[in-house]
């Protein structure tokens, strides 16, 4: 049987994972998450773990902070489903049209892998503006966004 502990950082990284892919706006949904995957969880469990693991409580739901998100195209992959198109407007602009109402978890996820090429995003419901340093980091960037969104055409 596994000890408190073992069973705590097991329940930490699950509430990691579950942030990760889903837009979660309450810790009674997180406790039902968790006990789906086997996890003994309370309300007052999930809050110590998740103040532990810094989460903030946003509009959106809850978020970790960016140093639990992982900084490569694995991360992009967690909001694929919800990009529907990507398209160069002007020089140093790309639009990212998404489903509707996952824009700013897109642009939050762009905004978190730090690359070079996004100088910074502007989301509403379903359509993202990202702003680039260069025409060529645009197109630097398109292809980096298409590879990793699996995208057929920019």
């Amino acid at each position: 049987m596994p000890t408190a502990i073992v069973q705590q950082q097991g329940r930490r990284q699950a509430i990691a994972d579950l942030l990760a892919l889903h837009s979660i706006q309450r810790q009674a949904e997180l406790v039902r998450l968790l006990r789906a995957q086997g996890h003994d969880a309370t309300q007052s469990s999930v809050s110590r773990d998740l103040r532990y693991l810094g989460a903030a409580k946003l509009r959106n739901g809850y978020s970790l902070p960016e140093s639990r998100i992982a900084n490569n195209e694995e991360t992009l992959e967690l909001v694929a489903e919800f990009v529907r198109d990507i398209r160069q407007a002007g020089p140093n602009l790309l639009v990212i049209t998404t489903a509707i109402g996952a824009a700013q978890r897109v642009a939050l996820m762009l905004d978190r892998i730090s690359w070079p090429e996004v100088v910074g995003t502007v989301s509403g419901d379903d359509t993202i503006f990202v702003a680039t340093t260069s025409t060529a980091s645009q197109r630097r960037l398109g292809a980096r966004l298409r590879d990793a969104l699996k995208i057929t055409a920019i």
